[in-house]
């Protein structure tokens, strides 16, 4: 799916009927169906994108084909949901993703984090935010470069290191992440099933129960941290292993005679497939709840 153009570069369409104007009139539907129809020239979506109607505007800021001289100034629309819309459209070019990364609404700048289209200039520019959320979905990217997944285990969110150490694939980052200071973010590191088996066996002797309990929820391990954990001190951390559905069966045969009742009556009673596993949380795509769709962000589009 190509970008859109920038300024001065000849139309895609040059040569056919596509930069030709149409007629716009009719009321806001006959307007709408104008801008969502895939034979509009773009001389005409330019027009629609100062359409008095935020629902046709809309449109033809979710249009993977509309020039750039549409969406441009769509990035400034009163309406939120217009802006959002730009936000998604992964035609939309480096230069207004970069103006929406900073938008006022939060969803807005959320909304440029899922698209594609991103570069690391775009990263660049969430890595130095001050919305917290925006980072932890940065932190979420596959494409995160290890310059600034770096930069981000440094981060003054233990949420932003939480996320980025059950995410990362970056080894460095997990080693790093290993030893934060902040429980929560060993307890992601625990969730990662990128880790090495030498992570893993350092996380099984970690001091903190929920990051061991999270392991033996999350992860494979090798036989001797099994073995380790099986007469773990937590009663937590066992009653995890006896319901984890990675924990091989001989090491929940051996649960069933834990001198815990509720830790064997667990093991005895576990039932493959049953939701016992703490599987790992996909990154999150930020959509705004439906409750809020009627509502602009800067006034009420009409």
């Amino acid at each position: 799916m190509g970008k859109q153009q920038d300024v001065g570069e000849p139309d895609r369409h040059s040569g056919s009927d596509a930069t030709a104007h149409r007629p716009i009139g009719g009321d806001a539907d006959a307007r709408l169906a104008l801008a969502q129809d895939p034979t509009t020239p773009q001389m005409t979506l330019i027009d629609l994108a100062s359409d008095p109607s935020a629902v046709v505007r809309k449109a033809v800021a979710a249009r993977a084909d509309a020039p750039a001289q549409a969406l441009r100034p769509l990035t400034r629309d009163q309406d939120r949901q217009v802006r959002e819309a730009v936000a998604r459209n992964p035609s939309t070019s480096i230069a207004n993703l970069l103006r929406l990364v900073k938008d006022d609404d939060r969803w807005i700048r959320w909304a440029v984090a899922s698209n594609p289209a991103c570069d690391e200039s775009v990263r660049r520019a969430m890595a130095q935010a001050s919305d917290k959320e925006l980072r932890g979905l940065l932190a979420e990217s596959r494409e995160l470069e290890p310059e600034l997944a770096a930069k981000l285990t440094d981060d003054v969110s233990p949420e932003v290191r939480e996320r980025l150490a059950t995410h990362t694939h970056d080894l460095d980052v997990i080693n790093t992440l290993l030893a934060d200071r902040t429980a929560r973010v060993r307890k992601g590191v625990a969730r990662n099933p990128r880790t090495t088996a030498a992570q893993r066996s350092a996380l099984a002797a970690d001091p903190v129960v929920d990051v061991r309990a999270a392991l033996v929820r999350s992860l494979e391990l090798d036989e001797a941290d099994l073995e380790r954990l099986v007469d773990d001190r937590s009663v937590q951390v066992r009653l995890a292993m006896a319901t984890s559905e990675v924990v091989p069966q001989h090491i929940r045969q051996q649960l069933t005679r834990d001198p815990d009742e509720m830790v064997a009556s667990a093991a005895r009673d576990y039932r493959p497939g049953a939701g016992n596993a703490s599987a790992v949380r996909a990154p999150r795509i930020a959509h705004r709840p439906s409750a809020g769709a009627g509502r602009s962000g800067r006034g009420t589009a009409r």
